[in-house]
């Protein structure tokens, strides 16, 4: 037999042992789930005083697996190790406002989407940037260069020998990165909180971030000093809206999960808690 025959069998019984794998996977009749999310990313996720886990996500999270039948242990990961430890075997499910985007697809599997986001530039000064603020005078981006160019140009001016805060790995990092490191400095920081004790002590003129979560920060009378300013910005540039992160060799666990999600979209669970924590319903647009 020779070298190349042999190697050429060896690679279809290695492709056959994966198969059999995946099909062993797939036939797994899950009972419990080792779930992680952050625990500090209100109102999404939020850790109370006792060290109970709450907030929108976990609320949705509880019906969810009670529709399934399922037991679901909730643990706090910082975010920045979460689907390396979701692809280990760490975990099982990934909830933390994940937004859906084709990079991040390259690496883990999602759930249909959940909810709907824009996101804003919160500073001390309400008029650093111009324009309006609020969803009556958002911005809708798509992902091409020159549309966001455009559209933002006045913002980058505004904010040219600036210093602008965001959170390590988050999807708005990229946008921030690519569109304004060459007028403003850049400083990323490992949790969006740490972002606004910066932001506050005028460590840093602006931060940017889903405005769900900054909505929570500001109502936070510690934070009466903060608004937000310039035009919202929403649409296809965050991706296809949030979702729960799966393995790509747990496609049953998935299924489990869209179909449950489904139900809480149809039965207005998800409008619900969207409104009871958000104040407006995010639920996704068919």
């Amino acid at each position: 037999m020779t070298a190349k025959k042999s190697n050429w069998l060896g690679s279809v019984a290695v492709a056959t042992l994966v198969m059999a794998s995946a099909s062993g996977l797939q036939a797994k009749d899950w009972t419990s789930v080792n779930i992680a999310t952050e625990g500090a990313y209100e109102p999404w996720n939020l850790t109370l005083p006792g060290g109970k886990i709450s907030g929108f996500e976990p609320e949705l999270m509880d019906y969810l697996c009670a529709k399934m039948k399922l037991q679901c242990k909730i643990t706090v990961q910082n975010w920045d190790g979460m689907i390396a430890s979701l692809n280990a075997g760490k975990f099982d499910v990934l909830m933390d406002a994940i937004v859906i985007t084709d990079d991040r697809k390259q690496v883990m599997d999602f759930s249909i989407p959940y909810a709907q986001t824009p996101a804003n530039f919160v500073a001390q000064d309400a008029a650093l940037l111009p324009g309006k603020t609020g969803a009556a005078n958002a911005i809708t981006l798509s992902a091409d260069p020159k549309a966001i160019h455009d559209a933002i140009e006045p913002l980058r001016q505004a904010l040219k020998g600036k210093t602008i805060g965001i959170a390590s790995g988050i999807i708005y990092t990229k946008f921030i990165d690519e569109n304004f490191k060459d007028v403003a400095t850049i400083r990323e920081y490992n949790t969006s909180a740490d972002a606004i004790l910066d932001l506050q002590s005028g460590r840093i003129d602006a931060i940017f971030d889903d405005v769900t979560f900054l909505d929570s920060i500001m109502s936070k009378p510690e934070n009466k000093g903060l608004a937000y300013t310039g035009p919202q910005i929403k649409g296809p540039i965050w991706g296809d809206g949030e979702g729960l992160g799966f393995r790509k060799s747990d496609p049953e666990l998935k299924a489990k999960f869209d179909a449950a999600l489904k139900e809480a979209i149809a039965d207005g669970t998800v409008k619900k808690l969207s409104e009871k924590w958000f104040k407006v319903d995010l639920t996704p647009k068919s």
